[in-house]
């Protein structure tokens, strides 16, 4: 039941994006879209943070801090962009977010293109991160 593709709330939030992508198309910037999103997202009485703010750490020492654009009810990071084609280093980025922030789930959404594109994100499970 804990898969994603059978996970309701993730169809919530990818309902929500695509319900913003319908009205307003491509062609704004991420922002607009963020905000947007976050109108949608609180019609569905959905909790969540924005540009909530993170430390990345190396060897235990705080080396910069990264922000998500959204974490959904705790459990579902989500990355925006308004690009014309998602990249390799989106999909890195996401999955690096996914990691630092400890989530095991997460969607990069893209508004940039012509048709809403939707990238699911796991976090790697890796048994040295106890």
């Amino acid at each position: 039941m804990d898969d994603i593709t059978k996970d309701e709330l993730t169809y919530k939030i990818i309902g929500c994006a695509m319900k913003v992508h319908s009205a307003l198309g491509n062609g704004f910037q991420e922002v607009i879209y963020q905000r947007c999103l976050a109108i949608e997202l609180e019609k569905q009485k959905l909790l969540f943070a924005r540009e909530l703010e993170m430390p990345i750490y190396y060897e235990d020492v705080e080396v910069g801090t990264r922000r998500a654009d959204f974490i959904v009810e705790n459990k579902v990071l989500v990355e925006l962009k308004a690009v014309i084609k998602l990249e390799d280093v989106h999909l890195a980025q996401g999955l690096n977010y996914l990691q630092a922030y400890k989530i095991d789930k997460g969607l990069l959404i893209n508004f940039g293109s012509t048709s809403l594109e939707v990238k699911r994100l796991f976090r790697k499970q890796n048994p040295r991160s106890g």
